[in-house]
């Protein structure tokens, strides 16, 4: 039977493989199960049972936030921004606060009259330099957003916008956990508003939360035909429809049942006006997924290939865009069936991203089922944030021997990797067009050379992403640090260390995460110019 929204399903030789999947979730009744809050179906341990029945609440937040009052309180911070000139809204956030918001941005824009959205989860001081530049200070509504109350990054950039505003509570507003250091913090320096999100939301579940839709109201966005799309797809993720005939459901069999037949390199392809999505959806996979020695690795802007540089440890979804420029697209997903098992999903218009991550989050869950991890939490997210306070603490900069990588060494370490493995790209660099370009085109060279699946991460973003994966799930990455020296520093207010410093000491302590962990890492310095040094890489491989 078809279920709406896929266009088509490929499965190469892997029909046992999924149709067992489908048939165990029947078994499981883990779509009766999920929308019961029933915590055995991930994780029998008493210890988790709170936790796991306690991230539920993603389940109804199509219809929680349709509610006249929520829509209301984001009507209303709309139309005073509109009202007063503001120009700018900044999200400063990290993770699931900043990624739904950027997807919004890309996906959807900003309409006529109404703020331009800017998302700043880069400490990058030369990021945080152009942001400054960007803004008139007087005319711009700062998003202070975290769910825990004390992300490092966000209370950086807090202090930063706090000094250059002078000290204007009314031009910020915090989005948080009810209960927070933040949601205190807001209310003595008289913040314009606070939100308090359920608390029973996970952050990569948030973006139907305050995290996402605070941005894109105040941007102009129409919230409500978003939720209306995700209500939709609500329906057709209910637990009165089966398995086969459940749109979360089957995708969560085709990604979970097929990673356990060792095809877990989930690779999405997607249209052009589609192409941030994989932004959320990355972290998502990769911090529900990533742990306990196994995982989905979400390979996200990949170039597209010809069928023979992907080994068989692929599965690919993607997500075509009606009206869209999909000459490309089609030509791949052509060139892949029978080769590769593939679903094809359709979105109608660009409103559909709210139903898409909608289904994506109940396909995790099922996926976790499936797995039989607990996609809920992240073990080891922490561990680099320990890393990063230990090397800020101690302001220590000496690599671990055997790490460095020269740029005439590039190749002797990516030619570690082997078909099965995956190569991160982790770019402590300005995520600029131009440089982004070259990387890409690295990962190219390197997937077609070696037959295997890349992925890039500009930190530390992907910290907050991708990074648990790294450090939990399978120990088959091989990672690559690509860093630069930044010319110019900006002091972070009442704090001993600037963002240059802060910058250097995420990367650093996410390098002694990987290295003490034995897994294989490199660092290759671009120095202070990374579009010179990329291009030397380039023209030498």
């Amino acid at each position: 039977m078809q279920i709406e929204r896929y266009l088509s399903v490929d499965l190469a030789s892997e029909r046992e493989i999924f149709d067992a999947a489908l048939t165990e979730l029947v078994q499981l009744r883990a779509v009766e199960r999920i929308w019961a809050h029933d915590p055995t179906l991930w994780k029998s341990d008493p210890a988790a049972d709170i936790e796991l029945s306690d991230r539920l609440g993603w389940l109804s937040l199509p219809d929680d936030f349709l509610a006249p009052d929520k829509l209301k309180d984001l009507q209303t911070l709309a139309a005073e921004c509109k009202s007063e000139g503001i120009r700018h809204v900044v999200v400063c956030g990290m993770g699931g606060s900043s990624l739904a918001p950027e997807v919004f941005r890309i996906t959807l824009g900003s309409t006529a009259g109404n703020p331009e959205l800017i998302v700043l989860d880069f400490t990058d001081p030369t990021l945080v330099r152009s942001v400054d530049a960007r803004i008139d200070p007087n005319k711009t509504l700062f998003l202070i957003s975290s769910k825990s109350g004390g992300t490092i990054e966000v209370m950086s950039f807090l202090a930063h916008f706090w000094e250059l505003t002078g000290h204007n509570g009314r031009q910020f507003c915090a989005i948080t956990d009810p209960g927070t250091s933040l949601a205190k913090l807001a209310t003595e320096r008289l913040f314009r508003k606070t939100f308090l999100n359920p608390t029973e939301i996970g952050g990569r579940y948030s973006a139907l939360s305050f995290f996402g839709l605070v941005p894109a109201a105040v941007a102009g966005i129409d919230v409500p035909r978003l939720l209306q799309a995700a209500q939709h797809e609500k329906t057709l993720c209910s637990p009165d429809r089966p398995p086969d005939q459940n749109s979360g459901a089957y995708l969560g069999a085709f990604i979970g049942g097929l990673a356990r037949d060792r095809r877990d390199k989930l690779t999405l392809l997607t249209s052009p006006g589609l192409s941030s999505f994989g932004l959320w959806v990355e972290q998502l996979i990769a911090e529900s997924t990533g742990k306990e020695g196994i995982g989905i690795v979400p390979v996200v802007d990949e170039p597209f290939g010809a069928p023979e540089v992907y080994y068989r440890d692929r599965a690919f979804v993607v997500l075509r865009l009606e009206g869209d420029d999909n000459t490309a697209l089609d030509r791949t997903v052509d060139s892949l069936r029978g080769t590769h098992p593939i679903i094809v999903r359709q979105l109608r218009d660009r409103y559909d991203v709210g139903a898409e991550m909608y289904c994506w989050e109940m396909a995790t869950a099922v996926a976790g089922a499936l797995l039989k991890i607990n996609p809920f939490d992240q073990p080891n997210v922490q561990e680099s944030k320990d890393s990063t306070a230990r090397v800020l603490k101690s302001l220590q900069t000496q690599l671990p021997d055997g790490v460095r990588v020269m740029p005439e060494e590039l190749w002797r370490f990516l030619d570690q990797a082997q078909p099965g493995d995956y190569v991160s790209f982790q770019a402590y660099v300005t995520p600029l067009p131009d440089i982004e370009q070259r990387i890409q085109e690295l990962r190219r060279r390197t997937r077609d050379r070696r037959k295997v699946a890349t992925t890039l991460g500009f930190g530390p973003r992907f910290l907050h992403s991708t990074g648990q994966l790294h450090k939990g799930g399978p120990r088959t990455g091989l990672f690559l640090q690509l860093t630069y020296q930044p010319l110019d520093d900006v002091e972070i207010p009442g704090q001993p260390y600037t963002f240059g410093t802060l910058y250097a000491a995420q990367s650093l302590g996410d390098l002694l995460s990987l290295h003490e962990k034995g897994l294989r890492v490199g660092r290759l310095d671009l120095g202070p110019n990374p579009l010179t040094g990329l291009d030397a890489l380039l023209d030498g491989a």
